[in-house]
């Protein structure tokens, strides 16, 4: 007879980025199949902070995506790299350093940017950092991070100004809050 603690059992194992993915596909659907809009209007960061809306939306603009793609892209990382941070950093300051992240973009693109604010590439960049920097022990400084730095910085930076829709300055800003935060923690 089998061992009732040997069988398999599905685990919830990333909280935060599990709940968050789930969350960014529940926008996407109801913005696609229920509420055409519904990203645009309640989940795009603007160039205002008049309204109460506009101090949500610093927060909810990273669970808005404009497309399936755009949603399938980030996923990816999200669900690579999400976990090892998690379990590095823990599931209460992982949700800590993505809010902070999607106020700081946001904040960004209000004050200094004339288009709107989408998607969560800046957390995906932020979670690139931070899980490059994760093994950041005794005064040592991984090359891989510092080969994620040079590549991740060259290719934002070629593309700041593109006309592609892409805020690559809002990856630039996740990528440094990430890195900041993920120093910042590890120094204490």
């Amino acid at each position: 007879m089998a061992d009732e603690n040997s069988k398999m059992r599905l685990k919830y194992n990333a909280p935060v980025i599990l709940t968050f993915s789930l969350a960014c596909a529940l926008a996407l659907l109801i913005d696609k199949t229920v509420y055409a809009g519904f990203i645009q209007r309640y989940l795009t960061v603007g160039t205002s902070l008049a309204e109460p809306l506009d101090w949500f939306r610093l927060f909810g603009h990273i669970a808005g995506h404009a497309s399936w793609g755009h949603f399938y892209g980030n996923l990816l990382y999200l669900l690579l790299l999400g976990p090892i941070v998690e379990e590095r950093y823990g599931s209460v300051r992982t949700l800590v350093m993505v809010l902070i992240t999607a106020v700081v973009t946001g904040l960004i693109n209000v004050f200094f940017m004339s288009s709107g604010l989408l998607g969560a590439s800046g957390i995906v960049f932020m979670l690139i950092i931070l899980a490059s920097i994760v093994n950041v022990r005794r005064k040592e400084i991984p090359i891989t991070f510092i080969a994620v730095i040079i590549l991740f910085l060259g290719q934002e930076l070629l593309k700041v100004g593109a006309n592609d829709n892409v805020s690559h300055w809002g990856h630039l800003v996740g990528g440094a809050t990430g890195g900041a935060l993920g120093f910042w923690h590890n120094n204490k």
